[in-house]
C-alpha cells in the first residue's frame, strides 16, 4: 500500500512553469532521490507535498494517519526553550507532563507534603507514559548529532547555525514518522554523522524522499531516483551513480529515434511537395494525411545540459617553489578548550591535502592559520614559499557584500573590466542575462557559492586554501569543480565533507583524531584503507612468533602455488597408500573442472558468434526507413541493446575463462 501518492503534479510562478505531469508513489520503506540542477524546483516539490503550496495542476494524496516529517533547509525551530524540548515538540502528551514534572520539582523544594505529593505523582505519571525511556532514546540521537548531556539543556537561541541544522534533522527523527522529507539533510554534518546517518534511515521502515547534492549519501541510501525536469519526470529503479549512466544511453536512444522521425517527415514533405500536383498526387495526398495522424518524437529534455556549462578554469599562475608550506608548533584554543598543539606540517609544489575531522574539531580554525588569518593568539609558525599566488574560499561567504550585483562584485575584483565583460565572465558560472544585475542579497546558496569561486579565480593562483567550497553547488558543478582541481597544477588545501569531492581530488590527507591531527598518505580512499588495517607493528612481536609466521608464510606460499596450478605437489618421504588415493581423486577433479571450462569456451565462442550474426542483422535493419512505425522501432531498438548486453556479457567470461585455462595448462606443464 502506498504512503504517498503524486498525480500529474504541475507548478509555476506566473509564466515561469517550473515543472508539470510529475506523477509517482512511494512504499512504506522505500527510499527516492529527487535530482535537478539549482533552481529546478525540487525544494518547491517537497512544500508541494507537504501541502505548504497548492499545486497549479495535480493531486498530492498521503494516506491517512500518515506521520510526516519534513527537513527543509531553512531549519526552522522553536524560539523560546531548549535542546531537549526541541526533540520532544513531536510529543505533545509527553512534553506537557515533562513541564508537569519540572513545576513539581521547584514546588518540591518547599518540602511540603502537599508538594512532595504532587512531585511523586508527577514522576509516576511521566514515568508511566514512557518519558524515560523516550529521552534516553532522544539522548542517543542526539549524541549522534554531536550534541552531549550538557548540551540538552541549552537554550536555543544559543545555537549555532550548524548546530540548528543538526536539531532540525534530529527533531523530525525523533518520531519515527511514516513518512520523511528530506532536504538537503547532511548540510552542516561531518563525514562520520554522515555514514551515520546513512545507517539510521536505512534501517527505518519510513518511505522517504531526499534532494541532496551528496552523491555518496544518495548511492548509500536512495535505491530508486528521480529526475525532474520543466517537461519530463524519469523515474529509475536505481542509485545515482547508475542513473547517471541510464540516462544518457536513454537521451542517446531518444535523440536518435526523433533525428530518424525528423528526417522521415522531411523526406515525406520534399515528396509531397515534389508530387502534389503531378501523377503520384493520390500517393502525396495519403502520405499527407500520414504525416497529420503521426505523433510526433520530442526530443528529450536534458535537464542537466545547462547546469553543465560551469566553467571553472584556473588562470595561468607562475610556478610557485618546492616548498609551499612549512608549519611548525601550530597551537590553536577557542571558548577556553585547546583545539591542536604541536601540530607540523610541510606542504609541497602541487599537493592537495583534504583536512577532515567532526565538527567544531578546529579544521577551518587550522586552515586560517595555515592562510595567515588565524587569531594573535594562536601559537607557532608558518613560513611560507617563494613567489606564492595565494586565494582562499571562504564558507560561509564573507567575501560576498550582499548589497552588490554580481557585475559589481567581478569589477572590485578587476576593475579593468567593463560591465559588458563582467557579463560574459559570469556567463561561465550560469549566470545569464538580468541575473547578472541582481544584488546578492538575493542569491540563492548555489548562486552565492559560484559568484565566490568566480571572484576566486579571476587572478592567477597556485595556492588555494577552500572551505566547503562545494557546500551549496548542485551535482554538476560539484564534478566540474572537481575536474578543475584535479588537473590545477598549483597547491590545494581544503576543509570538506563530501566524500566524492575529496576521493577525486585529495593526493594527502590531514585527520583530525581525539585532540591530535594525523597525516596520512594517498588520498581519501586511502585514508579508508588505512583505517581498517591492523595497527600492531611486526616489531613487537618476539622472535618465536616471528620463527612461526616464517614458517606459516612458507606453508601458505605452497599452498597458493599448488591451488593455482591445480597440481598435487609430491611430499618428499614415502607416501601412504590414503595419499597416493587422495592425490589421485584431487588430479582426477582438477582434470573434469578443466574439462568442462573446455567445454563451456567452445558454448561461449558459438553464443557470441551467432549473437555478432544477429546483431548485424539487427543493425542493418534498424538503419532501413521506420514507415513511421516507432513503437515498433523502439522495441527493436530495446532488443539490440539486451542483445548487445549479453555477448559482452559472454565475452567478457571467455576471455577469464581462457585466460584461467592458459594459466592452468602452464601449471600442467611446469
Amino acid at each position: 500500500m502506498t504512503v504517498l501518492q503524486v498525480s500529474g503534479l504541475g507548478f509555476g510562478y506566473g509564466a515561469n512553469q517550473l515543472f508539470q505531469g510529475v506523477t509517482f508513489s512511494l512504499a512504506p520503506g522505500e527510499r527516492a532521490a529527487l535530482v535537478a540542477p539549482n533552481g529546478a524546483g525540487k525544494s518547491t516539490l517537497m512544500r508541494l507535498i507537504a501541502r505548504e503550496l497548492v499545486p497549479d495542476a495535480g493531486s498530492v494524496v498521503i494516506k491517512r494517519g500518515t506521520r510526516v516529517a519534513y527537513v527543509r533547509q531553512s531549519h526552522e525551530l522553536p524560539k523560546v526553550g531548549t535542546v531537549l524540548e526541541a526533540f520532544l515538540s513531536g510529543f505533545d502528551e509527553l512534553l506537557s507532563l515533562r513541564k508537569e514534572l519540572d513545576e513539581a520539582s521547584h514546588a518540591a523544594a518547599s518540602g511540603t507534603k502537599q508538594a512532595l505529593d504532587r512531585l511523586a505523582n508527577a514522576t509516576d505519571k511521566y514515568h508511566l507514559a514512557g518519558g524515560d525511556a523516550l529521552e534516553r532514546r532522544v539522548e542517543m540521537l542526539a549524541a549522534h548529532l554531536g550534541f552531549s548531556h550538557e548540551d540538552m539543556g541549552r537554550a536555543l537561541g544559543s545555537l549555532s547555525g550548524g548546530e540548528r541544522g543538526r536539531l532540525h534533522l534530529g527533531v523530525a527523527l525523533a518520531n519515527t514518522p511514516d513518512l520523511i522529507l528530506l532536504d538537503e539533510p547532511t548540510n552542516h554534518l561531518d563525514i562520520e554523522t554522515i555514514a551515520w546517518l546513512e545507517r539510521h534511515l536505512a534501517a527505518l521502515p519510513s518511505a522517504m524522499l531526499v534532494v541532496s547534492h551528496d552523491r555518496a549519501f544518495l548511492d548509500a541510501l536512495c535505491p530508486i531516483t528521480m529526475e525532474l525536469g520543466r517537461r519530463s519526470f524519469r523515474v529509475y529503479p536505481l542509485p545515482y551513480s547508475r542513473y547517471a549512466e541510464a540516462r544518457e544511453e536513454d537521451l542517446e536512444r531518444e535523440r536518435e529515434l526523433a533525428e530518424r522521425q525528423e528526417a522521415f517527415v522531411a523526406k515525406t514533405e520534399e515528396f509531397i511537395r515534389r508530387n502534389i500536383a503531378g501523377q503520384k498526387t493520390k500517393q502525396a495526398q495519403s502520405r499527407r494525411k500520414m504525416l497529420d495522424k503521426m505523433e510526433t518524437v520530442d526530443r528529450p529534455e536534458d535537464v542537466w545540459a545547462r547546469a553543465e556549462k560551469v566553467a571553472f578554469r584556473f588562470v595561468q599562475a607562475p610556478r610557485s617553489g618546492d616548498i609551499v608550506l612549512d608549519a611548525r608548533g601550530l597551537e590553536a584554543t577557542r571558548g577556553g578548550r585547546q583545539l591542536f598543539s604541536g601540530f607540523d606540517l610541510l606542504v609541497r609544489r602541487g599537493e592537495r591535502i583534504g583536512i577532515l575531522g567532526s565538527n567544531g574539531c578546529g579544521k577551518s580554525t587550522l586552515l586560517k592559520i595555515l592562510a595567515g588569518r588565524g587569531a594573535e593568539e594562536d601559537q607557532g609558525e608558518v613560513k611560507r614559499g617563494t613567489n606564492l599566488c595565494e586565494g582562499y574560499f571562504d564558507q560561509h561567504l564573507g567575501s560576498l557584500d550582499p548589497n552588490k550585483t554580481a557585475v559589481e562584485e567581478i569589477r572590485s575584483v578587476r576593475g579593468d573590466m567593463n560591465v559588458d565583460a563582467a557579463r560574459q565572465y559570469l556567463a561561465r558560472f550560469r549566470f545569464y542575462g538580468d541575473d547578472t544585475l541582481r544584488k546578492v542579497e538575493g542569491f540563492s546558496g548555489g548562486e552565492r557559492s559560484r559568484l565566490a569561486l568566480a571572484k576566486l579565480l579571476l587572478e592567477p593562483r597556485n595556492l588555494l586554501f577552500l572551505d566547503e567550497p562545494t557546500n551549496h553547488l548542485d551535482i554538476p558543478a560539484a564534478e566540474i569543480l572537481e575536474e578543475a582541481l584535479a588537473s590545477f597544477e598549483g597547491s590545494v588545501l581544503l576543509v570538506s565533507h563530501d566524500r566524492r569531492f575529496l576521493d577525486a581530488v585529495t593526493t594527502r590527507i590531514c585527520a583530525f583524531n581525539g585532540g591530535k591531527i594525523e597525516l596520512f598518505p594517498g588520498g581519501y580512499r586511502d585514508f579508508q584503507a588505512s583505517l581498517s588495517r591492523p595497527t600492531t607493528p611486526p616489531e613487537e612481536e618476539d622472535g618465536e612468533h616471528e620463527d612461526e609466521r616464517a614458517q606459516d608464510d612458507g606453508r601458505s606460499k605452497r599452498a597458493v602455488k599448488r591451488s593455482a596450478s591445480t597440481v598435487v605437489a609430491q611430499a618428499k618421504g614415502p607416501e601412504s597408500p590414503l595419499d597416493k588415493k587422495r592425490a589421485f581423486e584431487a588430479e582426477k577433479a582438477a582434470s573434469r573442472a578443466l574439462e568442462r571450462k573446455r567445454k563451456r569456451v567452445k558454448e561461449l565462442e558459438e553464443e557470441i558468434a551467432k549473437g555478432e550474426a544477429e546483431l548485424g542483422r539487427m543493425r542493418e535493419v534498424l538503419k532501413q526507413d521506420p514507415s513511421g512505425d516507432w513503437e515498433k522501432l523502439a522495441k527493436m531498438v530495446a532488443e539490440e541493446q539486451a542483445l548487445a548486453k549479453r555477448v559482452d556479457t559472454a565475452m567478457t567470461e571467455w576471455m577469464t575463462l581462457g585466460e584461467e585455462l592458459a594459466a592452468e595448462e602452464v601449471g600442467r606443464t611446469a
